[in-house]
C-alpha cells in the first residue's frame, strides 16, 4: 500500500469518526430537549429546592444544627429525586421511541444502535447534570443564608454532590440496560432494586461468606460482583460534618464507576442490537 492510499484510508476513518460523534451528539441533544420539556423534572427540582428551604426552618428548631440538617436533607433529597428522574425518564428513553414508532425513522438514517444507546444515555446524563447543579446551588445558597455570610461548607459539599451525580450516571445506564429488553414497569422495578441492593453490597459479601449452602453462597457472591457498589458513592453524612473526601478516593471511585458504565452500555448495546422491532 502506497502513501497516497494510506492517507485516503486515514482521512476516510477520520470522517467516519466525526460522523459518528455528530450523530451521537444529535441524539443526545434531542434526548435532552425531550427531557427538558417534561414538566415532572421542573416539579422535582422545585420540590427539592422547597425542601432545602424547609430544612432552614427545621434547622433553626434543632439547636444550632442548622447547617448539618440543611446538608443532610438537601443532599438526600437530591439523590432521591435524582434517582426518580434516572429511573422513570431512563426507562422511557427507548420505549417511547418504539411505542411512537419513531425508531424506524431513526434507523432509516445512517445511525447504528450503539450510537442510539450512547446518545440517549448522554442526553439524560446532561439533564441530570443540570438538575444536580441547580439543586446543589440551592443547598449552597441555603447554607450561606443561614450563616449570614460565606460558609466554607457551601463549597466543601460539592465533592459529595459530584459523587451523587456519578451514582445517578450508573443508575441511568442500568435503567437503559433493562429498558433495552423489558417493559417500562419491570425496568423501573429492577433499576430500583439495583439502587437499594447497591447500597448494601458489603452485606451481600458478608452473606456470601456466611451461607452454608453452596448455591446461596454463589448467588450472593455473583450479586456482589455484578451489581454496582453504590455505598462507596454515598458521602452525605460525612459531608454534613464538614468532611471532604481525599482526591485519591474520589478518583478511584469515579474510575470504578466509569468502567462499570462502559460495561453496562456495551451490554445494553449488545442486547438492543439483537432486538427485532418488526
Amino acid at each position: 500500500m502506497d502513501t497516497t492510499q494510506a492517507t485516503k484510508i486515514q482521512n476516510s476513518l477520520a470522517l467516519t469518526d466525526l460522523g459518528m460523534v455528530w450523530r451521537i451528539f444529535a441524539i443526545a441533544r434531542n434526548a435532552f430537549r425531550e427531557a427538558v420539556r417534561d414538566r415532572v423534572l421542573y416539579n422535582l427540582v422545585l420540590f427539592v429546592l422547597l425542601l432545602t428551604g424547609a430544612a432552614i426552618f427545621i434547622g433553626e428548631l434543632s439547636g444550632g444544627q442548622e447547617r448539618k440538617v440543611i446538608v443532610d436533607l438537601g443532599l438526600s433529597a437530591m439523590l432521591l429525586f435524582g434517582v426518580f428522574i434516572a429511573i422513570f425518564v431512563g426507562v422511557g428513553l427507548v420505549y417511547k421511541e418504539i411505542e411512537r414508532r419513531t425508531i424506524y425513522t431513526i434507523f432509516a438514517k445512517p445511525v447504528t444502535r450503539a450510537e442510539f444507546i450512547v446518545g440517549k444515555y448522554l442526553g439524560l446524563c446532561l439533564t441530570l447534570l443540570v438538575n444536580v447543579v441547580v439543586m446543589g446551588t440551592g443547598v449552597s445558597l441555603a447554607l450561606i443564608y443561614v450563616k449570614g455570610g460565606w460558609d466554607p461548607l457551601a463549597l466543601s459539599i460539592w465533592p459529595a454532590i459530584v459523587l451523587i451525580f456519578v451514582e445517578l450516571m450508573i443508575l441511568t445506564g442500568v435503567a437503559l440496560l433493562f429498558s433495552s429488553f423489558s417493559s417500562p414497569a419491570l425496568s423501573a422495578l429492577l433499576t430500583f432494586f439495583t439502587f437499594i441492593i447497591g447500597h448494601f453490597s458489603a452485606d451481600l459479601k458478608g452473606l456470601a461468606t456466611s451461607m452454608g449452602s453452596t448455591g446461596a453462597r454463589w448467588l450472593f457472591g455473583a450479586l456482589y460482583y455484578l451489581l454496582p457498589n453504590l455505598a462507596n458513592l454515598s458521602y452525605t453524612t460525612p459531608a454534613a460534618h464538614g468532611q471532604v473526601p481525599n482526591v485519591g478516593y474520589v478518583a478511584a471511585t469515579v474510575l470504578y464507576s466509569l468502567m462499570y458504565i462502559v460495561v453496562i452500555l456495551a451490554v445494553a448495546t449488545l442486547v438492543f442490537s439483537r432486538r427485532n422491532f418488526k
